[in-house]
């Protein structure tokens, strides 16, 4: 088996379903996240969504895609993006994230291979209709996928063929994209800074830290997360820590006052004040809301 360390890079720290077996494959709804919008994220994973019930906005790279109910989306790896709703109506949906590793970037030919089909140069995503036959065949197998992976027999060479087999249907599909070069410089500082926000959320990081990690300065960081970000570094950060703690709220029963200092605020009115104000719930409402476990 992989060791763990082969996945420490991770920008966003995934949680896999199975240990050493990097494959995210689990249900979701838009209401689980502030103003039903997920934090911006990115990470080395391939990402496929499959829209189950409702709609929702999908953010890639700068680019908006609207998904309704049975349509999907192949996010390329390292692609900043986020699911969200304008209307803040929610949505059901399913998220399947593969490493590289799984798919053989360990070799130098998967290597080769992997840079070539979702590298840098590869479209950013591809929209999945079930319109077209070979798309509706991969909305067919992420639902058989989801339905493996929950099922309860943990057959890892069934869940590694059907996942080669999502992602090699995808990737004779890709096309080749040439983005210019201001804006995969800019891209890259911004996968450069949100790394370093969702490496360091639970300690005290100032502007000019995350700055620094570009590198750039202040008020350079602060123009690249407003004009492809849409908000201040500062909001960023506020936002991802909070999401971190409405996945502890909902996945553990560790106490309210030990989740604060876990997603790097200073005290537990502190915390409960702000995460009232984005989610228009205390904690505690929202752990009884979401069926998280009492602490």
């Amino acid at each position: 088996m992989m060791a763990l360390e082969v996945f420490s890079d991770l920008s966003e720290r995934l949680n896999y379903n199975l240990p050493n077996f990097p494959l995210y494959v689990r249900k979701g709804w838009l209401h689980q996240f502030d103003r039903y919008a997920a934090a911006y994220h990115w990470h080395p994973d391939v990402e496929f969504i499959l829209v189950l019930d409702g709609a929702m906005d999908y953010f890639i790279h700068g680019q908006t895609v609207h998904m309704k109910q049975g349509d999907g989306i192949f996010v390329n790896s390292k692609r900043l993006h986020y699911g969200f709703s304008s209307t803040e109506t929610d949505c059901c949906f399913i998220v399947v994230a593969v490493h590289p590793v799984l798919l053989g970037a360990e070799t130098l030919a998967g290597k080769a291979y992997l840079e070539e089909k979702f590298g840098p140069s590869a479209a950013d995503f591809l929209t999945l209709s079930d319109s077209v036959p070979w798309q509706r065949d991969v909305l067919s197998s992420l639902d058989a996928l989801y339905r493996e992976m929950h099922g309860g027999t943990d057959n890892l060479l069934l869940l590694l063929s059907q996942t080669a087999s999502l992602c090699a249907s995808v990737s004779a599909h890709l096309h080749r994209e040439q983005q210019s070069g201001g804006d995969e410089h800019a891209w890259m500082l911004i996968r450069r800074m949100t790394h370093r926000i969702h490496q360091c959320y639970e300690s005290k990081l100032t502007v000019d830290e995350i700055a620094a990690s570009g590198p750039v300065c202040r008020s350079r960081c602060s123009e690249l997360f407003k004009q492809h970000i849409g908000e201040s570094p500062n909001n960023y950060l506020i936002r991802y820590r909070i999401q971190k703690s409405c996945e502890m709220l909902k996945e553990t029963a560790r106490p309210v006052s030990e989740i604060a200092l876990a997603c790097g605020f200073q005290t537990s009115s502190y915390f409960s004040s702000v995460f009232r104000k984005q989610i228009g719930l205390s904690p505690q409402d929202f752990r009884k809301q979401s069926g998280g476990s009492s602490a």
